[in-house]
């Protein structure tokens, strides 16, 4: 399980910043349809809010960390 979720960020860890903002939009789209679902007692795979919950996060994180590394290497440079 551990090596899935590690693949995983390495995967998004390759993607550019505008990929993984088409994915953070795409993955909130589906995060709203899961709540509207589980809402509705539709919901068939209750694990997959908790994944994509998780994946958003991920997403997150990595574009922090790029917004803070470019933010030193701009203070470096000047």
């Amino acid at each position: 399980m551990m090596a899935q979720n590690s693949t995983k960020t390495d995967d998004l860890r390759q993607k550019s910043d505008d990929q993984l903002s088409e994915e953070l939009t795409t993955l909130k789209r589906e995060q709203f349809n899961l709540r509207f679902q589980a809402a509705t007692n539709q919901l068939e795979a209750p694990a997959r809010i908790r994944e994509v919950r998780r994946t958003i996060a991920k997403i997150k994180t990595l574009q922090t960390e790029r917004a803070k590394r470019s933010d030193a290497d701009a203070k470096a440079k000047a």
